[in-house]
């Protein structure tokens, strides 16, 4: 196994291991460190199941069930179908608009996300360049780079996540099929409140821990001076300078840190350019005690 480094802020890609074979506790070790030094592992030229997806995934701590409980592989609720694909019957075989925006997953849950883990098996290309690439931002560096008063007025502070913003954010982009979330799926997914600055669990250093997805509010701080500050973090960690661009191929296996990143789906295929990945998402149990939570 090799881990070449992609030269830029955040990236390496994993050589010479199969994932459809189980890793071993050295080798888990090392993908470990990797994932929160370099934030996003990719796996070229895989051939896997669902199931070995699963079981490789799994093996990164405890397999999230989406709460919209929809377009999941039979059999294997834990594996998730991303895709602009319909069915002989019309209707949608994935989620075709998941993630097209900037967001860390899960920050709207207790429990968090450490990783997610995609695998590619259509990546739509147009000219020979492959289109639906995901976007991603260095949340260390965006901390790293606030200024020390900046860092000093976000010391103990905590912000409230909430699902319904980027489920409604999406919907209301034209052409969306996505319907209202159900009484029942709110109520599954009530706001909570987390640290606007966490400590890596794997780097020991900070992040900031905020995103334009699913942040709502810094809840120490009157409503008008929250907006005045997440408006500044949201425009901060987007700079140019934190981002790094995953370019997809069929077969890839592509893995980041949620604790340390943010993310974004670029929609920029159509309809008849088909995209079909599948996706586990794994929660922070490993590093957080979810009764704590």
């Amino acid at each position: 196994m090799q881990i070449i480094q992609s030269g830029e802020i955040l990236g390496a890609r994993v050589e010479g291991l199969d994932l459809s074979q189980p890793v071993s506790p050295a080798e888990f070790v090392e993908l470990e460190q990797a994932l929160g030094r370099y934030g996003v592992l990719s796996y070229p030229k895989q051939v896997l199941t669902s199931l070995q997806l699963k079981q490789f995934a799994e093996r990164f701590g405890q397999l999230e069930i989406n709460v919209a409980n929809a377009y999941q592989e039979p059999g294997l609720p834990e594996v998730m179908i991303l895709s602009n694909k319909v069915g002989p019957d019309g209707k949608p075989l994935g989620l075709s608009d998941a993630g097209q925006d900037w967001h860390t997953d899960m920050s709207y849950s207790k429990m968090v996300a450490f990783t997610n883990i995609l695998y590619g098996l259509e990546i739509p290309h147009r000219n020979g360049e492959p289109l639906g690439n995901t976007e991603f931002v260095s949340m260390h560096a965006a901390y790293d780079d606030l200024s020390e008063a900046m860092k000093q007025r976000l010391e103990g502070k905590t912000i409230t996540h909430d699902f319904a913003k980027f489920w409604d954010m999406m919907r209301a982009k034209p052409g969306s099929a996505r319907g209202p979330l159900t009484p029942a799926q709110r109520a599954a997914k009530p706001p909570v409140s987390h640290p606007a600055v966490m400590v890596h669990p794997i780097t020991g250093k900070k992040v900031l821990y905020a995103n334009p997805g699913y942040s709502m509010r810094i809840n120490e701080l009157p409503e008008a001076e929250s907006d005045e500050v997440l408006a500044f973090l949201f425009t901060h960690q987007l700079q140019a300078k934190f981002q790094y661009k995953h370019r997809w191929q069929v077969g890839d296996v592509l893995m980041w840190d949620n604790l340390g990143t943010l993310h974004n789906a670029v929609p920029d295929y159509r309809p008849d350019e088909p995209r079909y990945i599948k996706r586990c998402q794994v929660m922070a149990t490993r590093y957080f005690d979810l009764a704590a939570a």
